[in-house]
């Protein structure tokens, strides 16, 4: 087996594999070091498994609570929990199975084992048992190693009663109780999946509000959106500690100075992720890190150390699988000396996949406020949407921030129906330093969702139609 290669990359994640493909498309001889399979934690156990599930609970919602708003009478209506589960590993492997294809395609090495950095700038691959099988030379490396969920002292994962968002995703039966730890994207996503098939969901946050990122008019409009379904929110809560018990979990609690005690079937740790940096041997090249995370430039993803570079969640947020592709792309394309404009990272997407959905890019009204810019804001309900009213989802809203004097886009938040799919045009907009004057003239067809843009575009200068 061939042992030299012109980029190395260790991971084969979003990061890592994007950028072995593009690479390979410029002619360059690449090997990708990957333990386990390709896709990395988005394919195999983030983005894509859970939004099966996420699609599934969509699905007996809408044939429970719903169906007879459409004329549509049913029977007796179960949720297979086995059978959701399955579906969800299915659709992940049929993903994964198309990532090993483009690597066969493209001519791409693939080499199973951890990758570990020597000081000589060689790669040592280690199986299982901690043996070195080969070694690997390289003139470019790439770290794309990504992260794991994150662990603290007082909620011991044990990943039998409390579990990750791995486990959360494979249990081989509903629990019917659980209690969440972390009201960010992975802690709400699964809040939304499990009170919608029937558990009895607990959501505990450090903080005095959920999804702290984004906007908290729509983080407020989610939660009561949630609590209409059952789940229990305590915020501004601190776990001091978690107790696994014979068959439960009790979890005590601090807010306001009151010891609150909660037992539960299963924990849930989603507090967050940590750079997968640890033992892949970057003290012994030298490469400087910061905050747990590789420190990098910006505009060519090198580290401190030359011709090794890195992308993606171990270099620190957006831990997104978007971003790091992106920025596996345009680090391959350094590489290859096109001048490219770098990655303008406020006009990254956020996307949260429960129902309703949420999906912004750029600044918060309140981010406009701490910056002191002179911004007009322009708004939009879905509940004066046809097209919402049509398809029965009439629960949400847009807002738009512009610059006053100029009216340039600077931040957009959708909750509602599609909101991943919309923000898409907002994005294009925003790279393109567009207007809200040139979104309301430009035509949107009727009837579709992607009208509430523009009438929150005509909101801001106070024309909208339809309100």
């Amino acid at each position: 087996m061939q042992s030299r290669y012109d980029i190395a990359i260790i991971g084969g994640g979003p990061g890592g594999y994007v950028a072995a493909i593009k690479a390979a498309q410029y002619g360059y001889s690449t090997v990708v070091i990957e333990k386990e399979n390709l896709g990395g934690v988005c394919l195999n156990w983030g983005c894509i498994p859970t939004k099966a599930l996420l699609k599934n609970a969509e699905v007996y919602d809408t044939v429970v609570n719903k169906s007879k708003d459409f004329g549509v009478t049913v029977g007796e209506v179960n949720f297979d929990f086995t059978k959701t589960i399955k579906r969800s590993r299915t659709v992940s492997k049929k993903i994964v199975k198309g990532v090993e294809y483009l690597f066969k395609k493209n001519g791409i090495t693939r080499i199973k084992g951890f990758g570990k950095l020597n000081s000589d700038k060689t790669i040592s691959v280690i199986d299982d048992e901690g043996n070195v099988t080969e070694k690997i030379e390289s003139d470019k490396i790439i770290i794309a190693t990504g992260a794991r969920p994150k662990s603290v002292p007082t909620i011991p994962v044990d990943r039998k009663f409390v579990i990750t968002s791995s486990e959360a995703m494979v249990l081989p039966e509903q629990p019917e109780e659980l209690i969440i730890i972390g009201a960010g994207v992975i802690g709400i996503e699964f809040a939304y999946f499990y009170s919608t098939i029937g558990t009895k969901v607990t959501v505990v946050e450090m903080l005095s509000s959920i999804l702290p990122m984004e906007d908290k008019e729509i983080a407020t409009a989610l939660q009561a959106s949630l609590e209409k379904r059952g789940v229990k929110f305590i915020l501004s809560a601190k776990v001091e500690k978690v107790n696994v018990n014979a068959d439960n979990v009790m979890v005590e609690v601090v807010k306001d100075a009151e010891h609150i005690k909660i037992v539960s079937d299963k924990v849930l740790n989603a507090i967050g992720v940590s750079a997968n940096i640890d033992g892949i041997g970057l003290e012994e090249v030298g490469v400087k890190t910061e905050k747990g995370v590789i420190k990098v430039d910006k505009s060519t993803y090198q580290t401190n150390v030359k011709d090794i570079y890195a992308i993606g969640d171990v270099i620190g947020p957006p831990a997104l699988a978007h971003a790091a592709s992106a920025e596996g792309i345009h680090c391959i394309e350094k590489i290859h000396g096109n001048n490219i404009p770098d990655i303008d990272y406020s006009s990254v997407p956020s996307c949260i996949y429960s129902q309703p959905q949420i999906a912004s890019i750029g600044i918060t009204e309140d981010e406009a406020v701490e910056k002191e810019l002179d911004v007009k804001i322009g708004k939009f309900p879905l509940s004066a949407s046809g097209k919402a009213s049509a398809i029965g989802v009439r629960e949400g809203f847009i807002k738009m921030i512009f610059d006053k004097k100029y009216g340039e886009l600077l931040g957009a938040h959708i909750i509602g129906p599609d909101a991943t799919e919309l923000i898409g045009e907002l994005g294009i907009v925003k790279s393109l330093e567009g207007t809200n004057a040139s979104i309301a003239n430009t035509i949107h067809a009727h009837p579709t969702l992607s009208e509430i843009i523009m009438e929150a575009a005509e909101d801001a200068d106070g024309k909208a139609i339809h309100i």
